[in-house]
């Protein structure tokens, strides 16, 4: 009950104050069954829900561990299906969680750059951990990127900015190729799965452009 109000208040919030809208909303209503890696950039504290609030159904996000700490945010991030995860020493633990989820044919939002950008460009390079989790788990990846959050709420802003926000999802990803070649370094393998979803990302244009 909670997600369902905080999701359909993020949204009014979104579509009327963000003039939000989802591109290639087709590519996320017509998904297959098994779990899914939502994989997206990361410009904005405010990208989870706005990555979200695009789904019919509810998915899973991460959130820094400290925000548990606070007794309300606590509570509320849990309802949320937040997950906590140290981003400078992801326990094994989280990992495992993820992993789970995805062979449950549950769907996670991840940022494969791993942290928020300063300058709303996509990192050359995303973190490795991505590939091990698509890889242990076998789940589809749906690439997606988010334009204008860095805008209307920048890193070091505390107030939202009135500026239209943008989602365009991608094609869904195949990548057995990868996942099921054994002849790869498994670091590497995991690097390389990493690298082709960061591809993905950054080959969704911006249609306002």
């Amino acid at each position: 009950m909670v997600y369902w109000i905080m999701k359909n208040l993020c949204a009014i919030f979104a579509k009327t104050y963000l003039s939000y809208k989802v591109v290639n909303r087709e590519n996320l209503l017509n998904l297959g069954e098994g779990g899914y890696v939502v994989a997206s950039n990361h410009v904005s504290f405010l990208d989870p829900p706005l990555v979200g609030i695009a789904f019919p159904e509810n998915i899973y996000y991460f959130a820094r561990k400290t925000l548990f700490d606070h007794p309300f945010a606590g509570w509320m991030l849990r309802r949320m299906w937040a997950i906590p995860v140290d981003q400078d020493r992801p326990e094994m633990s989280t990992l495992k969680l993820i992993i789970k989820l995805l062979k449950e044919g549950e769907k996670v939002v991840i940022f494969p750059e791993g942290e928020r950008t300063y300058d709303g460009q996509l990192k050359e390079k995303g973190q490795s951990g991505v590939g091990m989790m698509v890889e242990k788990s076998n789940a589809k990846v749906l690439p997606v990127r988010l334009f204008g959050p860095e805008k209307a709420l920048p890193r070091h802003s505390k107030k939202v900015k009135r500026v239209p926000v943008t989602m365009v999802v991608g094609e869904e990803m195949d990548l057995s190729d990868l996942i099921n070649n054994k002849e790869i370094d498994r670091k590497e393998r995991y690097e390389l799965i990493t690298a082709r979803i960061m591809d993905a990302i950054r080959a969704i244009e911006d249609p306002g452009r």
